[in-house]
């Protein structure tokens, strides 16, 4: 049974507390601001010790990364913090700002959410590396260089002489996300503080990443602190959870007690949210999406033959984004066109609405060659269609109410009146389940759940028959999520359009999809129904992205990494591992040369 975090479990024997790594003891903070005072943390006692991963979990604003900030001394001014934090023997209250430079590093160390924002992007990767080396007085000169290459080839990067020579622009999100790792092992600390550390990578990119932290833990006895909002990554790293609700420690336990038996009712609501791969359509609500409202008599809403999309490049040859696709979606079908980050998804999405031309090959809309068509008869076509993008708050325009939001495409199409365009608007804030009340509002005044159902509105203003969704519930909360997955099909199931679901979350495509196209490197790799695609892979690449695909069990997730290790190894491929070589050098880690 999970219990609240004070209170020990029966016949569980506490280590002493000065085995602690980290901890905070009753923390409680506040910040100043023009509308009053806002509680973020409301007295929160935490501990991590060696070699452990705890996971601190919640939704958006529920205190996790503000907790995490007190730790590196990192609030802004008008926070007030109360409580104890310590690190290690070094209470953080109590130092100054030479001594909280000290710590930083040598004691506690970050791996931020977002990698390109983590890196300085106009210093190498090598100059980045070495300062915390030199700043800490590790080593310094072609020493720190050699320690850097070192540090990079732990981390699993390939040909780390020549990388330590590029700057972030130049590697891919996990190679970046890697090198965050390498600067935070760099000066061997306590604890490392993970927040997010997997949010914006691809399923086997994550994979790779929770490999190499489990190493390190395993290997360099540190602790790990582990702030995240996703369930399957929880399962499949941490040894204990602490679930975190409006600035409250709601429920603590081990991973197992936390996610298979929780007791406290926003645990429950959480985990009840989480979409799981394998289950299919009907979760938590959602409509059940049926065959047999696709119309396949008809000419496909979206149908792409030989489709080849290239960018080109000043003094180099074009590079072809995408190569001989071909796949087709229905009226009333929902097509999942899944894949890692750079395989053609989000390109292919943009070809089909007209906004990058294709090199070669037919776009069909409707049974019309979209490319053949004038600007008068394309943009009469484009009215058919609508889009819902990734970011709400990047898609939506800040400086218009959302009334104005809604109703400008039937105002860009010079459909209706004012007030019948008013109408319109208060019919599709009921159909996503929005109050009335918010049509005066602004985007900067709803939260992420309920811009992303003003996104949806927007897409469904003109009533289009073909809806294009790029990663619409990636940004969004599980619960969150999964109330707009189920608004979602519902929707579809009023209006039976057609949709391309472009995303790279497996669980959230087996329960909207009725077929999968699975991208690599711009090619078609595997499409079919999607119980085939999805329970009986055939191709090596999609058994590689299902296999990564955490689920929020730890047993079942323990077993599918094996499975997937197994695979790795059919493969000819090793697991990501931290590569310690002490017979070679231990480097980093001996940190005996410190003052």
């Amino acid at each position: 049974m999970s219990t609240a975090i004070n209170a020990p479990r029966p016949g569980d024997a506490r280590p002493a507390d000065d085995d602690r790594v980290l901890s905070f003891t009753d923390l409680d903070v506040r910040f100043a601001t023009e509308f009053g005072s806002v509680h973020a943390v409301k007295g929160i006692s935490l501990a991590v010790r060696p070699g452990e991963v705890l996971a601190l979990v919640g939704e958006s604003g529920s205190g996790k990364s503000v907790t995490s900030m007190t730790a590196l001394g990192l609030l802004p001014k008008n926070a007030r913090v109360n409580g104890t934090i310590t690190v290690g023997d070094k209470s953080v209250g109590k130092l100054d700002t030479r001594g909280l430079r000290r710590m930083r590093g040598n004691d506690v160390a970050m791996v931020f959410q977002e990698p390109m924002t983590a890196l300085n992007p106009v210093l190498t990767i090598g100059t980045q590396l070495t300062e915390a080396l030199e700043l800490h007085g590790i080593a310094y000169g072609a020493e720190a260089v050699r320690r850097a290459v070192e540090l990079l080839r732990m981390v699993g990067i390939p040909e780390p002489e020549r990388r330590i020579k590029q700057y972030p622009h130049e590697l891919s999100g996990g190679q970046r996300q890697r090198v965050v790792i390498a600067i935070a092992i760099s000066c061997d600390p306590k604890v490392i503080i993970a927040d997010e550390p997997t949010t914006a990578l691809d399923v086997t990119v994550q994979a790779d990443i929770l490999d190499l932290l489990r190493s390190l833990k395993d290997k360099l006895d540190t602790g790990i602190l582990l702030i995240t909002h996703n369930m399957g990554v929880v399962a499949d790293m941490a040894d204990r959870v602490a679930v975190m609700f409006k600035g409250d420690i709601v429920e603590t336990g081990s991973a197992d007690e936390v996610l298979n038996r929780p007791q406290h009712p926003y645990t429950k609501r959480l985990l009840d949210s989480v979409p799981h791969l394998g289950q299919g359509p009907g979760q938590f609500g959602s409509a059940d999406i049926s065959h047999e409202r696709i119309d396949r008599t008809a000419a496909p809403a979206l149908e792409m033959k030989n489709l080849v999309i290239e960018y080109h490049r000043a003094g180099k040859p074009p590079f072809r984004a995408v190569d001989d696709v071909t796949f087709s979606v229905h009226q009333g079908e929902i097509v999942g066109l899944v894949g890692e980050s750079g395989s053609g998804k989000s390109t292919i999405g943009r070809c089909a609405l007209g906004l990058i031309p294709a090199a070669s090959g037919t776009i069909n809309l409707f049974g019309q060659d979209f490319g053949a068509l004038g600007r008068k008869e394309s943009k009469a076509l484009r009215r058919r269609i609508g889009v819902i993008f990734q970011d709400p708050a990047a898609s939506l325009n800040p400086r218009l109410p959302i009334g104005d939001v809604i109703s400008e495409p039937l105002v860009v199409h010079k459909v209706g009146d004012k007030k019948s365009r008013q109408q319109k608007v208060y019919e599709l804030l009921d159909a996503v389940q929005l109050p009335r009340s918010v049509y005066n509002r602004y985007p900067h005044e709803l939260s992420g759940g309920q811009r992303q159902r003003v996104s949806v509105a927007r897409a469904l203003t003109l009533e289009p028959e073909l809806l294009v969704a790029d990663e619409p519930t990636s940004a969004l909360d599980v619960s969150v999520q999964a109330s707009v997955l189920a608004m979602f099909t519902e929707l579809q199931e009023r209006y039976r359009f057609a949709c391309l679901f472009v995303s790279h979350d497996l669980a959230v495509v087996d329960l909207l999809a009725h077929r999968v196209v699975v991208l690599q490197n711009g090619k078609i790799v595997e499409q079919g129904e999607r119980t085939a695609v999805l329970q009986n892979p055939q191709e090596e690449y999609t058994q590689r992205l299902l296999a990564a695909a955490p689920v929020p069990e730890p047993g079942e997730q323990r077993r599918r990494r094996e499975e997937r290790h197994a695979l790795l190894a059919s493969f000819g491929e090793s697991v990501t591992e931290l590569q310690i070589d002490p017979e070679r050098d231990p480097g980093p880690l001996d940190v005996s040369t410190r003052e």
